[in-house]
């Protein structure tokens, strides 16, 4: 069994007067993908946004509970959101890359965080993200062209490598796939298997069977409400929860 990386503990979370999360408490363990699935506009990434304070920048939220990384409250006076953004990366729905050439795509966080001393430990900073995002081989030749001429799988690895280039321990995914055809999430996919090696994984999923192939752990969202967290082939196969049967065998959602 990995150690428990995160910790959250009764997370309610408020736009304004709306409650989208109510007392969600779950442990995320290390070297692990934990999987959030549910029907749209359920919580799951609100919930995921909370874990690197994304929710920050949304004047009307309020999160109140306790979430700890490696023991440490995120949401205490004393945490730098800039350092725990460092630590705790974010893939978003849509491949966003910067509109900038691929190469600085990835230079772009180690440089601002004084991560590199010179160009040559920047070249190798770029050089491993894209090796560990699965894409160098297919970029090397046109390091210098932009970002957005790449495919949409690619742009999401490009993505991926983004956020890997500033050393982060944890990886935020909000449904990566979602824009991306077939083989393009296999290649995804694959690619969280390797990365949990050196990275905790949270991802917010539409498909349960991309939830089924790639997470250790998967919880389930409905209404604001995490109703059932657990082992995912657990969750797939013998849920405790009347709900979340409902949901996987596709009675609602």
């Amino acid at each position: 069994m990995n150690e428990t990386k995160i910790i959250t503990n009764n997370v309610n979370v408020y736009y304004g007067e709306k409650q989208a999360l109510h007392n969600v408490s779950m442990n995320m363990q290390a070297n692990e993908v934990t999987a959030l699935i549910g029907p749209s506009g359920c919580g799951k990434s609100t919930f995921i946004r909370c874990l690197n304070r994304m929710n920050d920048v949304i004047d009307t939220c309020k999160v109140e509970g306790t979430i700890t990384i490696d023991g440490y409250d995120i949401y205490s006076k004393e945490t730098s959101v800039e350092k725990l953004r460092e630590r705790v990366g974010m893939v978003f729905q849509k491949p966003n890359p910067f509109p900038k050439s691929i190469y600085e795509n990835v230079a772009y966080g180690p440089k601002i965080h004084g991560i590199a001393n010179n160009k040559n430990e920047l070249d190798e900073i770029v050089e491993n993200s894209l090796k560990q995002a699965a894409i160098f081989d297919e970029v090397k030749d046109r390091l210098h062209e932009p970002g957005t001429a790449l495919s949409g799988g690619q742009q999401q690895r490009l993505c991926i490598a983004r956020a890997i280039s500033v050393n982060p321990d944890i990886i935020l995914m909000d449904e990566p796939c979602s824009a991306l055809d077939p083989i393009a999430t296999a290649r995804i996919e694959e690619l969280m298997e390797e990365l949990k090696k050196d990275y905790t994984i949270v991802i917010v999923t539409h498909s349960m069977q991309q939830a089924a192939r790639v997470s250790t752990k998967t919880g389930f969202f409905h209404m604001g409400n995490l109703v059932e967290v657990d082992k995912t082939e657990v969750i797939f196969s013998n849920p405790s929860n009347k709900k979340t049967q409902d949901y996987i065998t596709g009675r609602f959602g």
